[in-house]
């Protein structure tokens, strides 16, 4: 007996590259004392566009500009595509959200100033954000992978999707713009999330 199939219907928005800066950073890059301009809420509780935008550079002559994250973090944190590392000569690793250790720096040049990261440009595992209550109802747990169908004219399924649950967050699917090109997904869309035959049941495994 085939197992049934559970499609969710799940909103989607495409990340444009962007920088999280810890407090030091941004001093740094700005100037002491220095404390981040909202521009706009998103969509994920507590966080905002902020107003600054930073020059980043590789281990190229090409830059480009980040839209820089808040609230602050506590190290900092550089998110780009596939094709933007390429362009900057960089390869980042694909890695959750704040797992650093070992992965490369950029150059950082600000208003203020120019600085060299310690570490912190990832290609960010594309993933679910979630609450507990959401978690439970669609039956998805913390770190488990699943599969995400987008339809249309470029339909596609997306496997190894991570789901990230926290107390305070929302139900959505983050994909870079790489990811969402490759669906016809400008800023944002819908998917469903398959759990089942065709999706990535709890048991499913991890990758480093």
């Amino acid at each position: 007996m085939k197992e049934k199939i559970l499609k969710k219907e799940i909103p989607i928005e495409v990340s444009a590259r962007h920088i999280h800066l810890c407090q030091k950073d941004l001093e740094a890059l700005f100037g002491k004392g220095y404390r981040l301009k909202k521009l706009k809420n998103l969509f994920q509780p507590g966080e905002f566009a902020a107003k600054e935008i930073l020059e980043v550079n590789g281990n190229s002559e090409k830059s480009l500009n980040f839209r820089v994250i808040g609230p602050v973090r506590k190290e900092t944190q550089i998110e780009l595509s596939k094709t933007d590392a390429i362009f900057l000569g960089i390869n980042p690793p694909v890695r959750d959200s704040s797992d650093l250790k070992g992965t490369p720096s950029a150059f950082l040049i600000g208003p203020k100033g120019k600085i060299k990261s310690k570490q912190g440009v990832i290609n960010n595992w594309r993933h679910i954000h979630c609450n507990f209550k959401e978690a439970k109802k669609i039956g998805l747990k913390d770190k488990m992978l699943v599969s995400i169908r987008v339809n249309g004219l470029c339909a596609l399924t997306f496997h190894n999707v991570k789901v990230r649950v926290k107390k305070r967050s929302r139900l959505c699917l983050h994909l870079d713009t790489d990811e969402g090109n490759a669906a016809n997904i400008k800023t944002k869309g819908s998917g469903e999330i398959l759990l089942g035959e065709e999706g990535f049941p709890s048991s499913s495994p991890s990758f480093p």
